[in-house]
């Protein structure tokens, strides 16, 4: 057996394992565009494994999933940190998700970073709480942002 045919028969099996990790045998045939949504996003994200990168980054992976496919989802994104050994950096709006299936979370105000660390803690932090109920948090007022005082007329 040649060396191209041998790396040729271990790409195969590669993609192969991935297919079955991420339940993708009833879709392999078909074009991608054509499939609903959820399934659409799992092929994404086989197209990213498919690089054996160490470091995944998947920026809203459960945006406009239903709640099945979310659950699917995020067992997928647990699986590939422990099954697959890649670090999963996520960007998610969806904070049941994140807080269930993240080690660490950092939570940005306004691009700010407001709390980093493991997801009870982060809970717990007040500014995080003032950001996402709509409170002011005197910390997180940018200064240029503040109304001016009212001017004392004499």
């Amino acid at each position: 057996m040649t060396g191209a045919r041998r790396e040729e028969l271990e790409h195969r099996r590669k993609v192969e394992e991935i297919i079955d990790f991420l339940d993708l045998q009833s879709v392999r045939k078909a074009t991608a565009g054509t499939l609903p949504y959820g399934l659409r996003k799992r092929v994404e994200l086989a197209r990213a494994m498919a690089l054996e990168p160490q470091l995944i980054l998947l920026d809203e992976p459960m945006a406009g999933m239903n709640f099945e496919e979310k659950e699917d989802m995020a067992r997928y994104i647990v699986d590939l940190n422990e099954e697959f050994g890649m670090t999963v950096m996520m960007i998610e709006h969806d904070m049941g998700v994140v807080m269930d299936i993240s080690h660490r979370v950092m939570v940005l105000d306004f691009g700010r970073k407001i709390a980093e660390g493991d997801p009870a803690a982060v809970l717990a932090d007040p500014h995080v709480k003032r950001a996402y109920l709509g409170e002011e948090d005197e910390v997180l007022v940018d200064p240029d942002d503040k109304p001016a005082a009212p001017e004392c007329a004499a």
